[in-house]
């Protein structure tokens, strides 16, 4: 049985050529994305911005939670967060922080309990703050600040520092574009888009492994090959494996879309969004760098010393 393949057999695209392009154009998108960042800023959600805390007891059954949070997401009052503790009775409703002070704060519970109606006892309203504290962020931080110094490790050992940093350089790419797509849809930033920019980070990272590792191999197979020909052979090599993955989750995210719920939308979206942007520089912004950075294949090398050892000898 032939095996399913999205690219044809032995294609010879020349990547290379675009990296003029490529580069402007990632460089003005990261602007973007900063300036976007320092102006329009993020549409925190409620783990970020704090909100009116809503316990509920259910009078005669247990609380339907999809019930709850239907009727809380058609009452125009942004992101509500419906979550069952204690008993099998008890739930909270949390609602983001309303414009207008106390009295809209006020108006919003009264919208609340008009819409849920006899059916439930309001046991408790208070106003809650962040509970994304300092100490979450700081580690979410610095989980991704180890895992770039580890995976800089790795390939400084195991290739030339040249692979470290432009692995470094796509994945910042990434995070950097991550951010500025946040700010451009306004999608509810909360803790569940920290574990996407986490996915992607990872997710980028392997992309970029993968494609300078077959670089690398590619290196040792073909020394006289000048280095910009060589990277196109070595995309050419993976595009078949970096297209399939790509595509089998993006299908899983565009269920998660669909089907996923408003919980999740940020992260679906947001993960789609990297998906796209892992393998755009994993192709076009990683590889390229090395180029500029001088690296050069084994028989490239020794041809271009030879000169200079002559020299030295004569």
């Amino acid at each position: 049985m032939k095996l399913l393949r999205l690219t044809p057999e032995n294609t010879k695209f020349g990547f290379m050529r675009f990296r003029r392009w490529s580069y402007p154009f990632s460089a003005v998108m990261s602007i973007v994305s900063v300036v976007l960042f320092l102006t329009v800023g993020m549409n925190f959600g409620i783990d970020f911005s704090g909100g009116t805390l809503i316990e509920l007891r259910g009078k005669t059954s247990a609380p339907d939670i999809a019930f709850l949070r239907a009727t809380g997401d058609k009452l125009g009052l942004g992101e509500v967060e419906v979550q069952a503790f204690g008993n099998s009775t008890d739930v909270t409703m949390r609602i983001r922080v309303q414009p207008g002070g106390d009295a809209a704060q006020q108006a919003a519970v009264k919208k609340v309990q008009d819409a849920l109606g006899d059916g439930y006892e309001f046991r408790r309203v208070e106003v809650v703050g962040p509970r994304v504290s300092g100490e979450l962020v700081q580690s979410g931080t610095l989980g991704v600040v180890l895992s770039i110094i580890a995976v800089l490790t790795y390939l400084w050992f195991r290739f030339e520092w040249q692979f470290a940093v432009s692995a470094v350089i796509a994945t910042m790419h990434d995070l950097l574009l991550t951010v500025g797509f946040f700010s451009v849809t306004q999608l509810e930033f909360n803790t569940t888009s920290i574990a996407a920019i986490l996915t992607i980070v990872g997710y980028s990272l392997n992309e970029t492994v993968v494609v300078l590792d077959r670089i690398r191999e590619m290196m040792r197979k073909y020394k006289r090959m000048g280095i910009a020909e060589m990277i196109d052979v070595s995309i050419n090599a993976v595009l078949p494996r970096t297209l399939m993955t790509a595509t089998t989750v993006f299908l899983a995210l565009l269920s998660l879309v669909f089907f996923g719920g408003h919980v999740i939308q940020s992260f679906s979206l947001a993960m789609m969004w990297g998906l796209f942007t892992a393998v755009y520089s994993s192709i076009f912004i990683c590889s390229p760098i090395l180029i500029y950075l001088g690296v050069r294949t084994e028989g490239k090398a020794a041809a271009a010393d030879a000169p200079e050892a002559e020299r030295a000898t004569a």
